[in-house]
């Protein structure tokens, strides 16, 4: 295995590097993000990221691997996901093709073979040929290993998976290896960088979490939110980035079945530039609220209060 840095691991010499690097693709990260990307890579380890839908956690892996120049391999779990679709598979198709092509020749192989045990000795080295690695077709997993320069490896909603394949996981998490029975153990060429994401919509087990850091992305202050929403929507207006921001923190507050993310005010931003809006107006928020909010029972309770959400975002705005 070779411990030296991928490409662009100079890059990952300081936390405010890390910091700054994330930065420049695009990707607004706080000190406890920064931290995190850094320790999993000097560490060797990979990072278990939590937190709610929609605040990042897949764009993270995403401007990490932009920022180094690192291959992005991401893998999407669900359930009933195997080793078959996250790991390799033979292309049985292909041995298939060659063992029509080479049948005809199944006398040369055998030869003057002394005896069925002879015959059967060498038929078995013959046949090993199609369990090598010109027959293997590298899934995610296995592609990622195989990086000579590293990769960033995605093991996207980890959660959505079984337990089975959380235990699967395990060697490949801490050894940055995988065992294929017919071939031997696969060392990684070059470590990637690991991240997994979860939405915790089920517990993770003991020794899944005990080979990774733990890194929570929670729901940004109205500050980092504003600096997210800006390097993602480049030229909306100051003032009115001040309201957007005021009245998305303000529904977070309310008693909502799924309160918005992240991702839903960068859409919502974008919207208003594409309205050409400059200041909230209550009749243009009740016409986009359904950017923001997923369920029919959420835009019915905002509604209600529109016109104090909107007054108050405003307000701290400095608008009249």
């Amino acid at each position: 295995m070779n411990d030296a840095l991928p490409e662009g691991g100079s890059a990952l010499r300081s936390i405010d590097a890390v910091e700054h690097g994330l930065s420049g693709a695009g990707y607004i990260a706080n000190r406890q993000i920064s931290t995190a990307i850094y320790m999993a890579h000097h560490l060797r380890k990979p990072i278990l990221v939590e937190g709610p839908a929609g605040v990042g956690k897949t764009e993270l892996a995403k401007s990490v691997a932009s920022w180094l120049k690192l291959p992005l391999i991401r893998m999407q779990c669900y359930e009933g996901l195997d080793e078959s679709k996250a790991l390799y598979e033979w292309k049985y198709g292909k041995q298939l093709l060659y063992t029509q092509i080479l049948k005809d020749k199944i006398s040369s192989v055998i030869g003057e073979a002394d005896g069925l045990a002879e015959a059967l000795t060498k038929l078995h080295a013959f046949g090993d040929i199609f369990y090598s690695h010109q027959f293997l077709e590298p899934r995610p997993l296995l592609r990622a290993l195989q990086q000579p320069d590293g990769a960033v490896l995605l093991i996207d909603e980890i959660d959505k998976s079984d337990q089975e394949f959380e235990a699967f996981l395990l060697e490949i998490l801490s050894d940055y290896q995988v065992t294929i029975p017919e071939i031997g153990t696969v060392e990684a060429v070059t470590p990637p960088i690991v991240l997994l994401t979860s939405n915790s919509t089920r517990d993770l087990g003991d020794a899944l979490k005990r080979r990774c850091l733990h890194l929570h992305i929670g729901f940004p202050d109205d500050r980092l939110e504003a600096r997210i929403i800006a390097s993602r929507v480049p030229g909306i207006d100051a003032r009115l980035l001040k309201q957007l921001v005021s009245f998305v923190q303000q529904l977070r507050a309310l008693d909502l079945k799924k309160v918005p993310s992240v991702s839903e005010t960068i859409d919502w931003a974008k919207v208003m530039l594409l309205l050409h809006a400059s200041v909230l107006e209550v009749d243009l928020v009740r016409d986009t609220l359904n950017v923001l909010l997923k369920f029919e029972a959420d835009v019915e309770a905002a509604a209600k209060q529109l016109a104090g959400l909107t007054h108050k975002a405003r307000q701290e705005a400095g608008v009249a």
